[in-house]
C-alpha cells in the first residue's frame, strides 16, 4: 500500500488527547506521536485505525469522525495525516508495538491538556508534525481562537 496518507487515531478524554512516545532503535530519537499508521492491502481507513490502535495502545476503538485532514510537505515521511475522533470500547491501555517497523518501538503513552499547552514538553512543541497537528486539533475543538 501507499505511505502517502497516514491514518491517526484521537482519543480524547477529560480534555486531555492521548499520544505514544516513539523511540527509534538506531538513532536513540524519541518523539510524541498520535497514534495511527498505514493501510494495509485491501484495508479500510476505519480498519486501519481500528488494528492501529489495538497494536499501539491495545485498545479497542468506535471510528466516530474524520477531524481533519492535513497535507505535509512531500519531503516528510508522509504526505497526507487523517484524523478520527476514536471512542475507546474495550482493551487496556499499555503501550504496544509496531509490528511493521523493527527500529521503531513504543516506549510510553501520556495525556496531553489540550486546554493548556504551557504543560506540554518542548520536544512536543519543537516536533514539525506533531505540535501543528495538535494547534489545528485545539482550534477545531475550540480550545483556542
Amino acid at each position: 500500500m501507499s505511505r502517502h496518507t497516514r491514518i491517526q487515531g484521537l482519543i480524547i478524554k477529560d480534555h486531555k488527547i492521548l499520544l505514544i512516545r516513539g523511540y527509534e532503535i538506531q538513532t536513540g530519537i524519541s518523539f510524541w506521536v498520535i497514534p495511527g499508521g498505514h493501510r494495509e492491502a485491501g484495508e479500510s481507513e476505519e480498519e486501519c485505525l481500528v488494528r492501529e490502535m489495538r497494536e499501539e495502545t491495545h485498545l479497542e476503538v468506535r471510528v466516530e469522525k474524520l477531524l481533519i485532514e492535513q497535507a505535509f510537505p512531500l519531503d516528510g515521511p508522509n504526505a497526507v495525516y487523517k484524523s478520527f475522533l476514536c471512542t475507546p470500547i474495550g482493551g487496556q491501555l499499555r503501550p504496544g508495538s509496531e509490528p511493521e517497523d523493527d527500529n521503531f518501538e513504543i516506549a510510553a503513552l501520556r495525556w496531553f491538556d489540550l486546554r493548556d499547552e504551557k504543560s506540554w514538553s518542548i520536544n512536543l512543541k519543537k516536533d514539525p508534525y506533531t505540535y501543528p497537528q495538535l494547534l489545528n486539533i485545539r482550534k477545531i475543538l475550540g480550545y483556542t481562537t
